[in-house]
């Protein structure tokens, strides 16, 4: 004899309901071996970082079959997520440790800010679009990020009231590297930045702040989307 609740229970464990697996790890896991670790990302952090943030939470529901593909996906106001290598080659190469002070220009999806916080760090984030704050805000939150400190603004100046930081990232493109954040950067802090007009070719650029004084080197060509003011006129 067969009961109904036998049934049910075994349909749940073949879900894995019962056992609380996530339908989406296979998918995280093919994109680290595929995408990271087959180019040379190498952090056991970064990579674990990848394994745990899910991706499919940040991209608009129609495109949720390609979240873990190897491209960026529009987000909506004309910006995008960035292609996941991008994202692990940004975040490896500022050498970040556990409690480092992490200022993100560009919160777009929240993806890049939830990545620096599950390496824990200490992170801080500008986006000048409101809607895709609040947005990333209740994904963020959601997910249990709690401790991500967000603000609506203009990324160009920084965050002042919170610097000096061990590390800035930026994910979206001026024509040239702001001023105010060189100024916010820690003595011996790494800044990664696409600098360059969209219409051409831009470089991940990265700056090492050594004695007071700034180093830097172009890294590779990148695409990002401009960084604008809050009337959405570009730098």
């Amino acid at each position: 004899m067969v009961y109904k609740g036998v049934v049910l229970i075994v349909l749940l464990f073949a879900s894995g309901a019962i056992r609380g697996t996530d339908p989406w790890q296979a998918k995280r896991e093919d994109m680290v071996q595929s995408q990271l670790i087959a180019r040379d990302i190498t952090s056991k952090d970064v990579l674990n970082a990848f394994r745990q943030v899910p991706r499919h939470r940040f991209v608009p529901h129609e495109l949720i079959a390609w979240a873990y593909a190897d491209q960026p996906l529009p987000i909506g106001e004309g910006q995008t997520i960035s292609q996941p290598y991008v994202v692990a080659f940004m975040t490896e190469s500022l050498r970040l440790h556990p409690g480092s002070k992490v200022l993100e220009i560009g919160t777009g999806s929240g993806y890049q800010a939830a990545i620096l916080a599950e390496m824990k760090a200490s992170v801080f984030s500008i986006e000048v679009i409101p809607s895709l704050l609040e947005n990333a805000r209740k994904v963020l939150s959601e997910l249990g990020y709690s401790d991500i400190r967000l603000k609506s603004g203009d990324g160009f100046q920084g965050w002042a009231e919170h610097a000096p930081f061990d590390a800035i990232l930026v994910t979206c493109s001026p024509s040239a590297i702001p001023e105010p954040l060189k100024e916010q950067l820690a003595e011996g802090g790494r800044m990664i930045i696409p600098v360059g007009n969209p219409h051409r070719v831009q470089y991940l650029v990265m700056l090492e702040k050594r004695n007071g004084k700034i180093k830097q080197r172009n890294l590779l060509p990148v695409r990002f989307v401009p960084m604008v003011d809050k009337k959405g006129k570009p730098y």
